[in-house]
């Protein structure tokens, strides 16, 4: 019997806001998380703003003394928040992730993942933000950085981000969306040559303890030897 998202959560643990890598499948209408290209942010963010829309039709027809607004499509949605970004070593990196000291090379690191161009794909990489319920695929459409503390070296101390993506939803996550206990809007993962549960676990989740839970999950009767290629679902926390 599958376990339930709620059996993954642990009461108390900070969850961080989680930025992946995807690979879209425009045929099958999903989104895969590109294995090691994920960032965990050291500080969650203070303020999130998630917006919707709705496109109507304001053409006024000729003779008419006002429009009608007539529905013409959903709006896609967007998100915003920001990130402060610390190098003084005054905030802990975490455990598990190779988090790198200096605040320059953390912009490299969350750059490769929702800001440079791809060669392969001719494009940048479609992104997923996980953050406890959320779970939200789309486009980096702004990325700005604030430097506001440095050595006298000039060597930015601590930055200041602020992000802005652009949601891309396909034709079958919007017949997902309303039916909300659908396993199939959990997170997916295609194993790689070298991932284990915990591993897994610990990427996603901040914690490789959920592995026993995810395992059951997904029906595994051996989770210490995963097959390359394999495809997990990983149920948000709630």
């Amino acid at each position: 019997m599958a376990t339930s998202a709620a059996a993954l959560t642990a009461s108390g643990m900070k969850q961080p806001l989680t930025l992946s890598a995807c690979n879209a499948d425009e045929r099958a209408g999903s989104y895969t998380v590109i294995s090691g290209k994920s960032y965990q942010l050291q500080i969650n963010p203070s303020d999130f703003k998630h917006s919707r829309s709705i496109c109507y039709n304001t053409k006024v027809p000729l003779g008419a003394p006002r429009s009608t607004l007539k529905y013409k499509a959903m709006g896609p949605e967007t998100v915003s928040f920001s990130a402060v970004l610390d190098g003084t070593g005054v905030v802990p990196r975490l455990q598990g992730f190779n988090t790198p000291l200096e605040v320059a090379d953390q912009i490299d690191a969350i750059s490769e993942i929702i800001y440079n161009y791809d060669g392969e794909m001719h494009e940048p990489p479609y992104v997923q933000l996980l953050w406890g319920k959320l779970v939200f695929y789309g486009r980096l459409q702004t990325f700005k950085s604030d430097y506001l503390v440095f050595k006298p070296s000039g060597v930015p101390l601590r930055a200041k981000l602020d992000l802005e993506f652009l949601g891309s939803s396909s034709s079958q996550s919007t017949e997902l969306a309303a039916n909300k206990s659908s396993p199939d809007l959990s997170h997916v993962v295609e194993v790689r040559d070298g991932d284990t549960l915990p591993l897994l676990c610990l990427r996603i989740y901040g914690d490789s303890r959920y592995y026993t839970a995810v395992a059951r999950h997904n029906g595994l009767a051996e989770f210490r030897r995963l097959m390359p290629g394999q495809r997990l679902h990983f149920p948000p926390l709630e």
